[in-house]
């Protein structure tokens, strides 16, 4: 039971590792990228608990248009980093805001969704969700880490990096080629 959990909880934290790997280019420093998997991570523990006693009904609302939300949110700070890009200088320091406040909760909605079915299952509102949460502040950590050491061989402004990968991520969760 616990390794069926933990290999969903991986599964469910692909999301956030792809932004992460993304986000990494942006070169936060080692205090914000554990903060941001932290925030990362505290959505994903937040999500299951609140699916697990949301129930069945929500879940299917829900279902149909959390790709989307995701992929709005994505392909919107996407946009703002272009923008910014292309309007003013590469600066010292990125704004890390929208990393630990814009995209997680976003990313989290699918976790909503596995939580229903698991509370429809029988499983305890305790365990699933601290599980998901360690598991994805964990690969968030790691997809900064390895987006870090990318944007090192990678000689281009990092803000612009990582605006067109977000877009692109964006256009390929609507055309249904990732996913969760």
């Amino acid at each position: 039971m616990n390794g069926e959990l933990f290999l969903l909880g991986i599964t469910l934290s692909l999301d956030n590792f792809r932004t992460a790997v993304i986000l990494g280019a942006l070169r936060l420093s080692w205090r914000h990228a554990i903060q941001v998997a932290l925030v990362f991570g505290f959505w994903d523990m937040v999500a299951p608990a609140v699916g697990i006693l949301i129930g069945d009904a929500f879940a299917e609302k829900i279902g149909a248009t959390a790709d989307y939300i995701g992929a709005g949110v994505l392909a919107g700070y996407g946009l703002y980093l272009l923008v910014e890009s292309w309007r003013n200088p590469e600066p010292e320091e990125m704004d890390q805001r929208w990393a630990l406040f814009g995209l997680p909760l976003p990313l989290s909605i699918d976790n909503v969704v596995a939580g229903t079915s698991l509370g429809l299952l029988g499983y305890s509102p305790w365990i699933a969700p601290a599980l998901f949460g360690s598991t994805t502040a964990v690969m968030t950590f790691l997809g900064l880490a390895i987006g870090r050491a990318a944007a090192r061989f990678i000689r281009i402004r990092a803000d612009l990096l990582t605006g067109v990968a977000l877009l692109l991520m964006s256009a390929l969760i609507l055309l249904g080629v990732v996913g969760d």
